[in-house]
């Protein structure tokens, strides 16, 4: 199927926005949302299926932020749809044990072996702010190292220099955060081993743990330079402090075990989320036994939750991890592929038109930074063009093509996503670096 070529009428989406501006702050839930990143109206969505959005006004594009990461076998994937639905007919929520929970840890640890144990929560900021405190715990230590450009949800000591929406809309951290809370967090620039060191050396027996995207996804995508993340687990290990490897973005999205068998890591705990949910809100955090041992009800560390393993998502999780694990010898070498085509087509493309471009990807997750340098960490992704990528993305919208609407927000697309699409968004490109250039 092709792209629409006539500018979609949001006539019905505008009419949802000033609704919502009533109740919301900003008129959303979540700020990316809102578009002010890249201008125009943002399009208000009600339904999906495969590759392809719909939205209020009846205009369809094809999908490639996928709800921020989970969708990638596809929105209303039939198997996910069909698993909901029988749960939700036993009930939404017991908030009590269900068989369903180990069924679902046991799918995620023969992906992660890593993952002695496991504890499901309801997002990605729950898990990384649940790994962060059992970290303390375990090392009887306060301080914190992260990097500036990663996010790992929105607790409050890792505000610091964050990436995702933070880096969209310009903010060094948030208000509201105390300086005693930021005080206990360290934000060092990604791949640079030399910081890191300088770090543990000023705050000696000081620092509980490293925590890092292993391939960064919300400064936009930046892959680790050899021997970055060899070198983090030898300093961390030395100095007594965890590696917590916050694969949230990267879980099950550039291999079936993620990051940590991409790159071949060992860190001490994991904390994982989209995919694991098949669309539905979870988290995960787990990792070395004699970490997770420490939390209640056997040891002092608490942490609990209502919702944590819900049934419905752990349905949706189910049919997701079992259709992902029976054909992985398939699936990921096709969705690499998918993404290698449209990443270095349209790339292609802003090379025909003069467009200063540099792309990085990591598996089925791409970033196209409007800058000629080679970005590695934050401050090189910083130097983008975003006034320039808003013209892009505009125009991409336009054409039928929803791209994440910031520059410091990576792509994905899945397993519905195939030669059609890659066609349609590489022509789409084309379009829209002439228009981007005013010509």
């Amino acid at each position: 199927m092709t792209t629409q070529k006539a500018a979609p009428v949001h006539t019905r989406s505008q009419e949802l926005q000033q609704r919502a501006e009533r109740y919301f702050p900003g008129g959303v839930n979540s700020p990316v949302r809102a578009f002010r990143a890249v201008g125009g109206h943002p399009p208000f969505l009600e339904s999906a299926e495969g590759a392809y959005l719909t939205d209020a006004d009846g205009n369809r594009y094809i999908d490639y932020f996928g709800s921020w990461g989970p969708m990638i076998l596809g929105h209303a994937f039939p198997p996910v749809v069909e698993a909901i639905e029988r749960a939700a007919r036993k009930s939404a929520s017991f908030g009590a044990s269900t068989a369903a929970e180990a069924e679902l840890a046991e799918r995620v640890v023969s992906c992660y072996p890593k993952l002695e144990k496991l504890r499901f929560v309801s997002s990605g900021t729950e898990a990384t702010m649940s790994a962060i405190r059992l970290a303390r715990a375990a090392t009887d230590r306060k301080l914190i190292v992260k990097f500036e450009g990663c996010y790992h949800g929105h607790a409050d000591g890792l505000l610091v220099k964050a990436g995702s929406g933070v880096a969209t809309f310009g903010i060094p951290g948030s208000a509201g955060v105390p300086d005693q809370i930021a005080h206990l967090t360290l934000a060092l620039p990604y791949n640079d081993l030399v910081a890191v060191e300088a770090a543990f050396a000023a705050h000696p027996g000081e620092i509980a743990a490293v925590i890092l995207e292993p391939a960064v996804g919300n400064a936009g995508c930046i892959p680790p330079v050899d021997g970055y993340l060899e070198g983090l687990r030898a300093i961390t290990r030395r100095e007594g402090a965890l590696l917590i490897a916050d694969e949230v973005m990267t879980g099950f999205r550039v291999a079936l075990g993620g990051a940590v068998e991409r790159y071949g890591m060992d860190p001490d705990l994991i904390t994982l989320g989209k995919i694991v949910g098949g669309g539905l809100p979870v988290g995960v955090f787990g990792g070395k036994r004699e970490y997770m041992d420490l939390l209640a009800p056997l040891g002092p560390v608490y942490q609990a939750g209502t919702l944590s393993g819900n049934p419905l998502a752990m349905a949706a999780g189910l049919a997701t991890m079992d259709y992902l694990q029976e054909h992985a010898g398939e699936i990921y070498p096709r969705i690499e592929a998918t993404a290698k085509a449209v990443a270095e087509g349209v790339a292609a493309e802003a090379k025909k038109a003069g467009v200063p471009l540099t792309t990085n990807r990591v598996g089925a997750m791409w970033t196209w930074f409007f800058t000629p340098g080679t970005v590695t960490d934050y401050e090189s992704a910083a130097k983008s063009d975003t006034a320039m990528f808003g013209r892009f993305h505009n125009s991409m919208l336009e054409q039928g093509v929803w791209l994440p609407p910031s520059q410091f927000e990576a792509a994905f697309l899945g397993t519905a996503h195939g030669e059609a699409e890659v066609k349609a968004t590489i022509e789409a490109a084309g379009e829209a670096f002439k228009a981007a250039l005013g010509l």
